[in-house]
């Protein structure tokens, strides 16, 4: 989930500077009342309410790392994941787990397919199966009905 835009959260804390109720102030921004109570404890405890630092590492083939992915996977469109993460391994100096890899391709739509769909199969229609009775019911056409 994305933090709330700094303008938003100044407008936040006017509004409960300005002695409305936290939850008159959740109400008027769309916000929740823990939302109001947190940034103002935040202001008065840090001087500021600036968003922190997202949780998590970051990605090991960032974002500006892409292009050169798209290129790898272009140059040798036929290569096995392992071959791929051996290639980017030497070229980039960056040890990836196939997974990360397999997570990396799928972020850059990539795709192994290399049509968009099959050829329609030339295999003649089939017609009646051998040994079956054409006739209704089954009934020899010989014997008298």
């Amino acid at each position: 989930m994305k933090a709330y835009s700094l303008d938003l959260r100044d407008r936040i804390l006017q509004a409960a500077a300005e002695g409305l109720s936290a939850e008159d102030v959740a109400e008027t921004f769309g916000v929740s009342a823990a939302t109001v109570r947190r940034y103002v404890a935040r202001q008065r405890r840090t001087g500021s309410v600036t968003p922190g630092q997202s949780p998590g590492r970051p990605r090991l083939i960032p974002a500006a790392a892409e292009a050169a992915l798209r290129a790898q996977l272009a140059a040798t469109p036929d290569a096995t994941l392992a071959e791929h993460q051996a290639e980017w391994h030497q070229t980039q100096g960056v040890a990836l787990s196939l997974a990360t890899l397999c997570r990396a391709i799928a972020r850059v739509a990539w795709t192994r397919k290399k049509r968009l769909s099959m050829p329609v199969n030339k295999m003649p229609a089939r017609g009646p199966l051998v040994g079956t009775c054409s006739t209704p019911q089954g009934l020899d056409p010989g014997l008298p009905g």
